[in-house]
């Protein structure tokens, strides 16, 4: 009951189209100047079908963007460069700039601290200060010797995790498939309860299909899973589709994807309806499942819990996360240091902005005094659920 496998081919027109639409996006919002081959490299290497890709991405070298010829150390010149690629590019101006401030604002305050005779990491700290205005973990400077970053979205909050008694939980002879260490929960007499552990720290860290279907597959005879993705920052946010598609029915409306279109502050797309299937390959799983989260969740991780959320036998247990919802995009400044920023954002079904965090089904704050005592509060929680559910259905 509440597992079952499925076979045929996944189809990558849609993907296609959604390349062709960024790079029309690309080519509207940048002028020649800030589209370099360097940049361009580096969004092709995030493309979930790189091959698929490469002649899409290569036409545009020819159309819309040009070597960086004119490279200078100047510090005034520098700023002001950076400064414009996140005027015409970044797409939270409305949600992120300080109260009672303007873009134009944050460059008159900082334009007046830029001197020639600047040292390099003095440049570094002073364009960080600019980028840290926003308060935006999507938007960095990055250097060969430092990276330029705001973290406030998950230093300014309490932890939600003891990783040390998180892992008595797990046991020492976890299983792990690609990016995922997972195994029945036996720790403080829950072996009869027959409910599984998955870990994922990362979405950086690779998962695929088969170790999506080998690690479902080996978890058949238990109750339920808790799916613990607490403190995941993110990374590849293709991953978060390729998981979730294991655990949803049918084809399921979870989000709106809105691209810049301009230079403008409020140029934007219309809403593009974003959607998740079911897996075509593999093991679907639709016993309960308790995903725990906490202010460390960003980014990708935030965009898998967008996409579980709405799951019915998904219970999404913990804190708020931290949010993350704008797809990054890349560029250079004339001195050669790369510039990352949100340049996308990403509405729930709702079409409200999901940047400052997704809000659990059920808040629980974590409890430091059952972690000294060896629980974790949270993942008993959550075997509770499970539990009780798993009567109910019966």
């Amino acid at each position: 009951m509440g597992v079952e496998s499925y076979n045929s081919e996944r189809n990558r027109y849609d993907y296609l189209c959604a390349v062709c639409s960024i790079l029309q996006a690309m080519r509207k919002t940048y002028n020649q100047r800030h589209i370099t081959l360097r940049s361009l490299y580096f969004r092709w290497r995030r493309l979930k079908y790189p091959a698929l890709s490469f002649g899409v991405l290569l036409s545009c070298l020819f159309v819309g963007c040009s070597t960086e010829d004119d490279y200078t150390a100047d510090p005034k010149r520098n700023f002001r460069a950076l400064w414009e690629i996140l005027d015409k590019g970044y797409c939270y101006f409305d949600l992120k700039l300080p109260q009672d401030s303007t873009w134009e604002d944050l460059y008159e305050k900082h334009i007046q601290q830029m001197r020639p005779d600047m040292t390099t990491d003095e440049l570094f700290r002073k364009m960080s200060d600019l980028i840290r205005e926003l308060r935006d973990g999507h938007v960095n400077i990055i250097t060969p010797f430092d990276y330029g970053r705001y973290w406030g979205w998950k230093e300014n909050y309490p932890t939600s995790l003891n990783t040390y008694v998180r892992g008595k939980y797990l046991g020492r002879d976890y299983r792990i498939a690609g990016g995922l260490n997972y195994e029945r929960i036996r720790y403080n007499n829950h072996e009869k309860d027959s409910v599984a552990l998955i870990v994922y720290n990362s979405f950086s860290y690779p998962v695929s299909h088969a170790n999506i279907n080998a690690a479902l597959s080996r978890l058949a005879d238990c109750k339920g899973i808790i799916f613990d993705i607490r403190e995941n920052g993110g990374g590849n946010v293709n991953l978060s589709d390729r998981l979730a598609s294991h655990f949803v029915r049918e084809k399921t409306l979870t989000s709106y994807m809105r691209h810049k279109t301009g230079p403008g502050h409020n140029d934007f797309s219309s809403p593009r309806a974003m959607y998740i299937e079911p897996v075509t390959r593999g093991v679907r799983w639709y016993r309960p499942v308790v995903l725990l989260v906490d202010r460390g969740v960003y980014s990708a991780a935030n965009d898998f819990v967008l996409k579980m959320k709405d799951i019915p036998h998904v219970l999404v247990l913990g804190d708020t996360t931290g949010g993350g919802a704008g797809m990054p995009m890349s560029s250079e400044l004339p001195n050669g240091w790369g510039v990352r920023y949100s340049a996308s954002r990403t509405l729930d079904k709702n079409m409200q902005d999901v940047e400052f965090g997704i809000s659990p089904h059920k808040r629980l704050p974590f409890s430091e005094e059952e972690a000294a005592s060896g629980r974790d509060n949270l993942i008993e929680a959550g075997i509770e659920h499970i539990r009780q559910e798993w009567e109910r259905l019966r």
